[in-house]
């Protein structure tokens, strides 16, 4: 069995055609996000009907009587401009959207890879079909975010307050499509984050990655990067995506189920004639 198809446990020791095999799937990996990352730029130069689009998913948020992002994004902004703290929380949040992301992400598919070999192409799969429909999704509808809607009120606060992965004119960002709101990759990446690591691990504390996906949640939409329902169809895709990945194969480490009892032995008949006479 190869290190690929083993249910569960920590792989062996690497040795030559281990490394090789990790390096090529580090390759795969980062090869299929350059992908996205390049398919994702063709919609760059749509920025009248993505701000359309902001206003339709804008007026449908209200309509749904969703939250407004505004409420998350004042508790964020609460004593910024100030210094000290109120500061230190904004420019944390803008650090966490900009350097958690990826990061985060690919030491979750490394860690996967050593530890749980089973579960690692079941992870990378799912993130490959979920991270291959958002591109999709980018193409067909694209969105400007909740911080270039003028209806929505709310500060860009990388921009104001840092860091910021984005430009300030959209128009000139060649290394980042500012119109692929939805779906939400920063939560869908996290969300499959926090499943997988509690499919992979047994600890009773294992819920708390759900963490992960919350803090980033609030993030996305505090920072107005993102809508609410950007996180809420990224999660639609991912469930899609788990549906259709075969999950791995893993030991229960219950004990065997036996199915066929063994019959009781009959003492009497199994004397010999004439016994005890």
């Amino acid at each position: 069995m190869s290190s690929h198809t083993t249910p569960d446990g920590p792989a062996a020791a690497p040795g030559t055609g281990q490394r090789r095999r990790l390096i090529r799937e580090l390759l795969l990996v980062a090869g299929l996000f350059a992908v996205y990352k390049t398919g994702r730029m063709l919609s760059t130069d749509r920025a009248d009907e993505a701000l359309r689009n902001a206003g339709r998913i804008w007026d449908a948020e209200r309509g749904l009587h969703l939250p407004g992002e505004g409420a998350v994004q004042r508790m964020l902004l609460h004593g910024a401009g100030s210094g000290g703290a109120g500061d230190a929380l904004v420019h944390t949040a803008n650090t966490y959207y900009a350097a958690v992301h990826f990061p985060a992400t690919a030491l979750f598919l490394i860690w996967l890879y050593l530890r749980r070999p089973g579960h690692y192409l079941w992870a990378r799969r799912t993130l490959a079909v979920l991270t291959g429909a958002a591109l999709a999704l980018h193409l067909a509808f694209p969105l400007a975010p909740p911080r270039m809607l003028a209806a929505a009120h709310l500060v860009d606060t990388a921009q104001v307050y840092g860091p910021s992965v984005y430009r300030a004119a959209p128009a000139t960002d060649t290394m980042a499509n500012q119109f692929a709101a939805m779906p939400s990759l920063h939560f869908g990446w996290a969300l499959m984050l926090a499943l997988g690591m509690i499919a992979a691990t047994r600890s009773r504390l294992r819920v708390l990655w759900l963490l992960h996906p919350l803090v980033t949640l609030l993030v996305i939409v505090g920072t107005a990067n993102h809508y609410w329902l950007d996180a809420i169809v990224a999660t639609v895709l991912l469930g899609g995506a788990l549906l259709l990945v075969p999950r791995p194969r893993t030991r229960t480490g219950s004990l065997p189920v036996v199915r066929h009892l063994p019959r009781p032995r009959n003492v009497e008949a199994a004397e010999p004639v004439g016994a005890g006479r």
